[in-house]
């Protein structure tokens, strides 16, 4: 009887080793102030040729250098080639100028690794450094090689990934995102972009751009002429961002008035703040 079920194990171990769905993509600036997004996702896909299913698998999390400690569990997952899969994870609370829409997950409960209660929703991850695993089952991940791992991705300076190099460190507007497929080295694989989140339905996982002038009275004029960005209220702290994430000017504004960026080129930028001490964020368009 042993020796069956030692079969089986092997069987349902070569199973997972050919899966094809791997993370596709990581977003971790979710709820900063001046993020793109509101919440931490992962998002997973399937870059093979044939349906692939998943049973009892886990997203792990490991800060950059520490050992993996926190999990959520994955429903049962079927995916078509090319379809993906998108989970929502933790939130800083504070910004973040778009919604995710129609997560195919949204984590609710996130678990210890060593059988503590759990500590949270979804899972925080760190912006520019850190390790996540695709498991097959709930044990520790120790490494990307380990035996449950089904796709492992450390990012800036985390001290486990796989292959020759970490995948790039993601930014409060940039996810990180598989381009090429899996030759099993991170720094290869992904790149920084901006996020482009899709759930399982193949559309753009996103929602339009809140309005945050008319909600928390912040800035009049989304579209930027004569150099001049005018707010209706006083705001503490203002500060903009390209939309690859350098801050390219601070300053404070009284009531009603107006802020001189003659300074910065014509584009799209990124505007945040706080009016009342609540955190508002709004996107630009210098013309």
């Amino acid at each position: 009887m042993k020796k069956v079920f030692t079969f089986i194990g092997l069987v349902s171990i070569a199973a997972f080793s050919n899966a094809q769905i791997v993370i596709n993509e990581i977003y971790t600036g979710g709820g900063l102030l001046g993020a793109a997004i509101t919440n931490d996702f992962i998002e997973l896909k399937n870059i093979g040729t044939s349906t692939s299913s998943l049973n009892g698998a886990t997203l792990q999390y490991a800060s950059a250098s520490g050992a993996f400690t926190q999990y959520n569990n994955l429903p049962s997952i079927t995916l078509n080639p090319g379809q993906t899969y998108l989970i929502q994870q933790g939130s800083d609370g504070l910004g973040g100028l778009i919604n995710l829409l129609n997560p195919n997950l949204i984590v609710t409960v996130l678990l210890n690794l060593d059988g503590s209660p759990a500590v949270g929703i979804g899972i925080g991850l760190a912006l520019t450094s850190g390790k996540v695993a695709l498991a097959s089952n709930a044990t520790t991940v120790t490494g990307p090689t380990a035996t449950n791992v089904l796709d492992f991705v450390g990012y800036g300076l985390a001290n486990q990934h796989e292959g020759s190099g970490a995948a790039p460190s993601p930014t409060i507007l940039n996810s990180i995102s598989r381009t090429i497929g899996d030759t099993n080295n991170n720094s290869v694989d992904f790149t920084i972009s901006l996020p482009t989140p899709q759930s399982t339905s193949g559309t753009l996982a996103v929602s339009d751009i809140r309005d945050t002038s008319k909600k928390s009275g912040f800035i009049k004029n989304s579209l930027v002429k004569n150099n001049e960005i005018i707010f209706e209220a006083g705001v503490r702290d203002v500060k903009i961002y390209t939309l690859s994430g350098q801050l390219v000017k601070t300053a404070s504004v009284k009531n009603g008035a107006s802020l001189n960026v003659a300074e910065l080129q014509k584009g799209n930028y990124i505007v945040t703040g706080f009016v009342d001490n609540q955190p508002v964020s709004q996107k630009v368009l210098k013309d």
